[in-house]
């Protein structure tokens, strides 16, 4: 009986010493297996990688020759926008130089077209002795009306714009005959301009400042009757009212700058020259 369980027991230690090399060996080529997997999956993601790098360069360049045909064609069109704009520029100078010589040019036309005389028709000859004028030669009568002088005339091509400085020069100046001259002719040549009832208007001032009132107020009457809708109105009212005040007409004075203060109490002129005010 124990010679049986001793051979058994032998025979168990040799199948096991046989078994276990072979156990080895097999686990051995599993892990032999599993490492060329590896290797084999690690070199396709090495390819896979190498070929994600090489598509990213070709994006990139793309990209980057896209930003520099961007950039070219932004710079073109800056390029084109300031040539349109330099264009629109110096067309809008020209523009304005135009209409600059226009509006010269419609003025020295205006100006030429107020300087022609109309045709005067011939009058009839008219008997002296009949109509009751006198004689050639003689003196007029005591208290008969002196003949209106001519206004002044202009030179061909005088702008209304440089009459009118001239005369309004005089004026700033002090020149009060030259300046009632300059706008007696400015008012006689140019009756329907924008500036005829201003200067009417300096025509009584420049009178009032040389103390000629009566004659002052003739000019400003003619303000008033003239052109009731300006602006000059009003001042003309009140000048007026102080060339009455000199002449010692205090009653008719009160009255037309009562008027004057309810119709336009704030209105002033916008150039004086500085000179004591007369009365």
């Amino acid at each position: 009986m124990k010679r049986s369980s001793v051979f058994l027991l032998t025979l168990a230690f040799v199948a096991l010493l046989t078994a276990t090399p072979r156990a080895v060996d097999r686990e051995h080529r599993q892990i032999m297996a599993d490492i060329r997997m590896l290797q084999e999956q690690t070199q396709q993601l090495q390819l896979t990688l190498g070929t994600l790098a090489e598509t990213l360069k070709v994006v990139t360049a793309k990209l980057d020759e896209q930003a520099v045909t961007s950039r070219k064609a932004f710079a073109d069109q800056k390029l084109l926008v300031d040539h349109v704009s330099d264009g629109v520029r110096v067309l809008r100078e020209k523009l304005d130089d135009s209409n600059v010589r226009l509006a010269s040019l419609g003025q020295e036309l205006e100006a030429l077209r107020m300087t022609i005389p109309p045709p005067v028709p011939p009058a009839p000859a008219v008997d002296q002795a009949a109509a009751g004028a006198p004689p050639a030669g003689s003196t007029p009568p005591a208290g008969a009306p002196a003949p209106a002088a001519p206004a002044a005339p202009t030179q061909p091509g005088t702008t209304p714009q440089r009459l009118y400085d001239e005369a309004f020069g005089d004026y700033t100046a002090g020149r009060w005959a030259l300046a009632v001259t300059g706008f007696d002719t400015y008012i006689k040549t140019f009756p329907r301009s924008d500036l005829a009832d201003d200067a009417q208007f300096y025509v009584g001032a420049a009178l009032q400042f040389e103390g000629k009132y009566q004659e002052a107020v003739l000019a400003f009457d003619k303000v008033i009757v003239n052109y009731p809708g300006s602006n000059s109105v009003p001042q003309a009212l009140y000048k007026r009212g102080a060339c009455y005040e000199s002449l010692q007409q205090l009653d008719r004075r009160s009255s037309r700058t009562r008027w004057c203060s309810r119709t336009s109490p704030t209105r002033t002129r916008r150039f004086w020259p500085s000179r004591p005010s007369i009365g």
